[in-house]
């Protein structure tokens, strides 16, 4: 038995730290690792969990070697990839869990469950016959129990206000799309909004349906919204900037130790190489974000505004090892057009390299330009007009946007920290959906006309206190605007999709304010570009 559990071991460290080529092959090092856990198992004074310090070994050996090598456990890897997949499959509802039930927020169009007749509002009281209501179930409890292969059933309980009893509906699961594009949008008669929160594999699909809703504008110009988004699938990102670029131009090109320079360049067949281009960015904004904010920026095509984006130039692919985990290994770095990197050092260790991250916050930089500095060295000319540059530690906008921060009060936080204003426009929602559709059958009458009332703050602030947070006037009144929106923006949300919710809570935001603003001056547009010697 124990020579079994030391061969186990042996063979499993050897999968994990080797390639596929030669991981059959035990050396010395593979044998030490497998040696020392196979002593913990057979001699360690106390019982030890080995697959626990098996997994902590393998990310703690990942950690050393640079912040984006990762560890992803099993019973993790489904959840993890399937928003880069672009899809799952279950029943396709959001949910929420508020007062210990499970309140559908809006079933998914098309979807299994708006098929059968589920609707906003209903409480799911029953999953198969189980009770979960008044149970404390988590949310990943309930998505544990409504998710499935496709073309399996489940039935779920329903109440539904208005209605007597428990209603039963059974459902057949199918394939649930996860859009990456949240609001497409025109902000102005000629410029278009479009929202990415990540980089999926149906990325580019969306993106098209997304242009579809400025099929009978006058468009002329395109804001994409890059801020927040971590990134994703790289191809995804070149497969947008394909529609920017005239030609066969370089979009991004990647190398590392085992693998040769690799580039990604555009077909010369973007359908929008002739509109005006502005990609709003943030801290926020990595990986894929950067390879095509760095893309576009690099050819002159685009103009950035923002601040300096995250700075992760690495790039990753997944190994599966015996048991079902995965291994997201760095395999090599990639550059933008110029040859830049941008990625953030991180030779100092992974907790630096957060450090450093957080340090943004503190030092100036979220309010301040000049705050920033690029050493000569990482100087670089983009690719037409010739303008200055630079690479590490992301990129830097070419009109910068400080952080707001005039609305945040202690009281502010607390609110967003415990959470009262996602829980205060679920019940708000939940219990007038009938009163404001009627008021309001169309979004535009709820984005001009709709307005809380007192009573509505009252309740709201007695929702802050019974969640102890102490009220102060003074505070409130601080925040009050920033708050409203949010709580309207919310509601909107609820009552019809994300891209509502951005409508409103984009109104007075000073990146999109400046976004129209340079793409309003042409001459303004063309000289951020280096383009006013063109004229």
């Amino acid at each position: 038995m124990k020579r079994k559990i030391l061969l186990f071991t042996a063979s499993f460290v050897a999968v994990l730290l080797l390639s596929p080529a030669k991981a059959q092959i035990l050396n010395e090092n593979t044998f030490k690792i497998g040696s020392t856990l196979n002593l913990i198992e057979t001699h360690y004074v106390d019982s030890a969990d080995v697959n626990a310090l098996t997994e902590k070994a393998i990310v703690e050996i990942l950690h050393s070697l640079d912040p984006h090598s990762t560890y992803i456990s099993a019973k993790d890897v489904n959840d993890i990839n399937e928003p880069l997949n672009g899809n799952f499959e279950g029943i396709g509802i959001q949910f929420n869990i508020l007062h210990d039930t499970v309140i559908i927020i809006e079933p998914i169009k098309n979807g299994p469950s708006e098929k059968v007749g589920l609707k906003a509002g209903d409480r799911i009281v029953t999953i198969d016959t189980e009770k979960v209501a008044n149970i404390k179930i988590s949310t990943s409890g309930v998505r544990k129990r409504l998710m499935g292969p496709k073309g399996t059933r489940v039935e779920v309980g329903i109440i539904r206000q208005g209605e007597k009893g428990v209603q039963t509906f059974t459902i057949t699961r199918d394939k649930i799309p996860i859009n990456s594009l949240d609001a497409a949008y025109m902000l102005t008669s000629e410029t278009g909004y479009i929202k990415f929160n990540k980089f999926a594999a149906t990325t580019e699909q969306e993106f098209f349906d997304g242009l579809m809703k400025f099929q009978n504008t006058s468009l002329k110009n395109l804001v994409i919204d890059l801020r927040d988004n971590p990134g994703g699938y790289m191809l995804a990102a070149v497969a947008i900037a394909n529609q920017f670029l005239e030609g066969q131009k370089l979009v991004v090109f990647m190398k590392g130790r085992k693998i040769p320079r690799e580039e990604y360049k555009s077909t010369g067949r973007g359908i929008l190489t002739k509109a005006r281009l502005v990609l709003l960015v943030d801290e926020g904004s990595a990986s894929a974000s950067e390879i095509l904010s760095g893309a576009m920026q690099d050819w002159d095509r685009g103009v950035l505004i923002g601040r300096r984006t995250f700075g992760k130039g690495l790039v990753q692919n997944g190994y599966y090892l015996t048991d079902g985990s995965q291994i997201r290994l760095t395999i090599a770095r990639y550059y933008t057009p110029t040859g830049r990197s941008i990625q953030s050092p991180y030779k100092d260790g992974y907790d630096k390299y957060m450090e450093n991250f957080f340090k943004r916050f503190s030092n100036g930089e979220t309010q301040f330009a000049d705050s920033i500095h690029f050493p000569d060295s990482l100087k670089f000319s983009t690719l037409v007009n010739k303008r200055k540059v630079y690479g590490g530690g992301g990129l830097m906008p070419d009109v910068f946007v400080a952080a707001d921060t005039s609305f945040v009060t202690d009281f502010y936080r607390n609110i967003i920290r415990k959470g009262i204003l996602t829980s205060f426009t679920l019940e708000y929602a939940d219990r007038n959906r009938k009163k404001l559709q009627a008021e309001y059958p169309v979004f535009d009458d709820f984005k001009n006309k709709f307005a809380f009332t007192k009573e509505d703050l009252d309740k709201f602030i007695k929702t802050a206190e019974a969640a102890g947070i102490k009220y102060d006037d003074k505070q409130f009144n601080t925040s009050r605007a920033e708050i409203l929106k949010i709580l309207k923006a919310l509601v909107a949300n609820n009552l019809w999709q994300t891209n509502e919710y951005f409508r409103i809570v984009n109104e007075g935001d000073p990146f999109i304010e400046k976004a129209i603003s340079v793409l309003a001056d042409k001459n303004e547009y063309e000289r951020l570009l280096g383009n006013r010697q063109k004229q």
